[in-house]
């Protein structure tokens, strides 16, 4: 089942935000997030928020695919209220879930004339939504492409039909390349795959196939994530029932650097831990917007938003959310004002990743003697040290987590 909310304070009824978030509203880079949580079957891996028809039937209509889009829409109208008419042009949009594009291609795109009509779109705004690659087609591409998205990103998790049948994915291979090309052909300008390794039973052959067939496929950004094996799904239970191994840490590292090897070859470059692209313009910009901190509306069920200091987060089924709206009330289930120590902090969580890496004047006295460990470890890069900045070397990036929780300790 999906990973539980956080506990937070309640959220004024009309959504409202403090005085002090709203400071500053329009300086910072705003994006939308929209959340699909609709999926045709639940992938034994995943614990994102998401649901089956199976699993919404008994919730009626209220919760139906048929009426998510009116539903979506109403909270973009919401968001407009509660941050004001301050001139706030979205520089970012992405449809995440989920499979966003199990909605016919008609409702992506009212959601995306909604944000469009209420806050407007920067003049380079990257429009971006997640696809499962057999649930578009060229005509569906065409519609997305014509409707203002410039930007998709497919799941391919691996070329493998082994693979792909313990982590529950149903596409066939070789979809995901050719999707690539229909993408291409239809006008999108920048195109991602995604891939996880570390899948029990997948060997180091399977991987470089996985990692050949998606850059053979020519996508300009390619996304690699080692499987994580969360509390509560299938996939856990059948580890812990000892139907599968867990691949330990040394086998996930060792795939890391054969696709960093694989995708340097091809000509990506890193520029966070688990992400490439070909040039600075295919650099996912959604993302980079929460890495470094700035503003976002995070509309559909469970997902969360940070404006200004404040995040919150709305309640996870889509019937909860849905009837919140047809109340004319947020759906927004709790939030919390963070500290700045905390913001700080989050600063050096997400930085630290991205191939700029973050000032060592963030470090607290502590976190700067761990800095220079890390540096005569070969973990961060001598240059950038000398330059003001903790930034990660290759080794480092394989020791990404442990050096982050040194460095704000």
């Amino acid at each position: 089942m999906p990973s539980a909310l956080p506990d937070g304070e309640p959220v004024p009824s009309d959504g409202s935000l403090p005085d002090h978030a709203l400071a500053g509203l329009g300086e910072r880079p705003f994006g939308f997030y929209v959340h699909v949580p609709y999926c045709a079957t639940r992938c034994g891996y995943c614990d994102f928020n998401t649901y089956t028809a199976t699993e919404l039937r008994s919730s009626g209509t209220v919760a139906s695919q048929e009426t998510y889009a009116d539903n979506l829409i109403a909270e973009i109208r919401l968001a407009r209220r509660v941050l004001g008419d301050v001139e706030l042009p979205v520089q970012t949009v992405f449809l995440g879930g989920g499979t966003p594009t199990l909605l016919p291609a008609r409702d992506l795109v009212r959601m995306l004339a909604a944000i469009r009509d209420e806050f407007g779109l920067a003049a380079d705004a990257e429009v971006t939504t997640e696809a499962n690659p057999e649930s578009v087609d060229p005509a569906y591409l065409s519609e997305l492409r014509e409707g203002g998205y410039n930007r998709i990103s497919f799941g391919m998790q691996s070329a493998r039909p082994h693979v792909l049948t313990l982590l529950d994915r149903h596409h066939t291979p070789g979809r995901p390349e050719a999707c690539v090309t229909e993408a291409r052909a239809e006008g999108f300008e920048h195109v991602n795959l995604d891939l996880i390794y570390g899948t029990p039973g997948e060997s180091d052959d399977d991987w470089r196939a996985s990692l050949d067939a998606a850059i053979g496929a020519g996508p300009d950004h390619v996304s690699a994530y080692s499987l994580i094996v969360e509390d509560g799904t299938k996939l856990a239970a059948r580890i812990k029932r000892g139907e599968l191994p867990m691949v330990d840490d040394d086998v996930h590292a060792d795939r890391y650097l054969i696709a960093e090897e694989a995708l340097a070859a091809a000509g990506y470059a890193w520029y966070e831990v688990s992400n490439w692209a070909t040039t600075p313009e295919g650099r996912c910009r959604h993302n980079e917007l929460y890495w470094t901190g700035a503003d976002w509306w995070g509309a559909g069920p469970g997902a969360h938003s940070h404006v200004g200091g404040v995040r919150w987060w709305n309640a996870k089924h889509p019937a909860a959310y849905a009837q919140a709206l047809a109340e004319q009330r947020t759906p927004a289930q709790g939030r919390e004002v963070l500290p700045t120590e905390d913001r700080r902090v989050e600063r050096i969580l997400l930085e630290l990743r991205l191939r700029e890496g973050c000032p060592l004047s963030l470090l607290a006295p502590a976190g700067l003697r761990a800095a220079e460990r890390a540096l005569a470890d070969g973990l961060l890069d001598r240059a950038a040290y000398a330059s003001g900045r903790a930034v990660l070397t290759l080794q480092g990036r394989l020791l990404a987590d442990a050096v982050v929780r040194d460095l704000v300790d």
